[in-house]
C-alpha cells in the first residue's frame, strides 16, 4: 500500500471547492489511491510537470509517485479546462 501526501496547495485547492459532496468524492478518491497501479482512473502524462493524474468528475488530481518509498504526492487539484494540462 502506498502512503498519501498532500501538499500544501492541493489542499489549499480542496478547500476552496464551495461543494461538500465534490470534496467528499476527490477525497475519497485520492484514498483509493493507496492501491495505486489498480486504478482505473489514472492516467499517466507525458512532457507535464507531473507524473500522474486522477480524474474526479470535472476535477483533475495531479500527482506524483515515489516507488522507493511507496508515496503518493498529491501536487494539484484543478478544475478541468483548456489550461488544466
Amino acid at each position: 500500500m502506498y502512503q498519501i501526501q498532500w501538499q500544501k496547495l492541493a489542499q489549499r485547492q480542496v478547500r476552496k471547492i464551495k461543494s461538500q459532496t465534490l470534496r467528499e468524492s476527490i477525497f475519497y478518491a485520492v484514498e483509493s489511491l493507496q492501491n495505486f497501479p489498480d486504478i482505473q482512473a489514472v492516467k499517466k502524462l507525458t512532457n507535464h510537470e507531473y507524473g500522474f493524474r486522477l480524474r474526479v468528475g470535472n476535477y483533475r488530481v495531479m500527482f506524483d509517485v515515489v516507488d522507493s518509498v511507496r508515496i503518493v504526492e498529491i501536487q494539484e487539484v484543478r478544475k478541468r479546462d483548456e489550461r488544466t494540462y
